[in-house]
């Protein structure tokens, strides 16, 4: 719980719109956070040998050493795009504000695009909202569950069989930190190589790890493991609970089952970068939430094609 003396300082949507008023306001925000205060070039890496073209056309600046234009978005998950910054940043705080995720008809309404161009832009954002590795180190929690829709809720011909719990479902496997980081992806399955793997990949070891009494944590060399008992009643002893990844996969079956209805399995690893993003910053300004996510778009694309593939 983020005390009052660290309560991060929120953003309204009037307040959003009177620092960031238009286009012009949202790409010198977006320069700052890529470039500071004298653009270089992303072909070449050129610095001080830059010219700003009066018309912007084809872009805002020029190279005089690879000749070739560029503007803030090259080479980021905004190239090519042509919706306005003021869109883009619109788009990247309502994500952050709306703890259970924002639809793409909603987003569509919201900044005034079509679904189609919204749920392409949402999950542009979510690429940039991705881990980008890191080994967490220190007091870490651990577990698995499953993302999906119930089956007896599903068609007669798109049923796997009769029956409730996993059946159809999609395994995702989570890490918290004890500080507040999240990460978060799908996994293959949930037995012992799985999950073991998953937690070799991204906790250091000499880690203190705490998971529930699943088997497939049995056994884990190179950590400290403790773990309770959820099957006789036991949820917290001493240090050793999985309260607060419990508490990240309510929030996100909340977000599945009251805004998105349903996440496919080609794009839940996105869905899950955007809440596992949100739980991660949710004690950081929401200015700081933003630039954040700005700074992810930075090397990474996402084309149509790539999604829809």
């Amino acid at each position: 719980m983020v005390s009052a003396e660290t309560k991060p300082e929120t953003l309204s949507l009037y307040e959003f719109l009177k620092l960031f008023p238009d286009e012009a306001a949202a790409t010198k925000f977006f320069e700052l956070r890529r470039w500071g205060d004298e653009p270089y070039c992303p072909h070449c890496g050129s610095m001080g040998n830059i010219s700003p073209v009066p018309t912007a056309k084809p872009m805002p600046y020029r190279c005089r050493n690879c000749r070739k234009h560029f503007s803030v978005r090259t080479g980021t998950v905004l190239a090519e795009s042509k919706i306005p910054l003021h869109k883009w940043l619109l788009a990247i705080f309502m994500l952050h504000t709306a703890r259970k995720g924002v639809s793409s008809v909603q987003m569509a309404k919201e900044i005034g695009v079509t679904q189609k161009t919204a749920w392409f832009l949402n999950h542009r954002i979510r690429e940039a909202m991705a881990s980008r590795g890191g080994l967490f180190a220190g007091e870490v929690e651990a577990d698995e569950t499953y993302i999906g829709g119930k089956e007896k809720n599903k068609h007669s011909s798109k049923k796997l069989r009769a029956g409730r719990g996993t059946v159809g479902k999609q395994a995702v496997f989570g890490l918290r930190h004890r500080a507040g980081a999240v990460k978060a992806f799908p996994i293959n399955g949930t037995d012992k190589v799985e999950l073991q793997a998953a937690i070799l990949e991204n906790v250091k070891r000499g880690s203190t790890v705490y998971t529930d009494s699943h088997a497939g944590y049995v056994g884990m060399k190179g950590y400290t493991h403790l773990s309770v008992q959820h099957n006789v009643g036991e949820y917290v002893r001493g240090q050793a609970h999985t309260n607060g990844v419990e508490s990240f996969w309510a929030l996100l079956k909340r977000g599945y089952v009251g805004i998105y209805h349903q996440m496919s399995e080609e794009h839940l690893h996105r869905y899950v970068n955007e809440f596992a993003f949100r739980q991660g910053t949710r004690s950081d300004d929401m200015v700081v939430c933003m630039a954040r996510t700005v700074d992810g778009m930075i090397g990474r694309r996402l084309s149509y094609k790539e999604l829809t593939a």
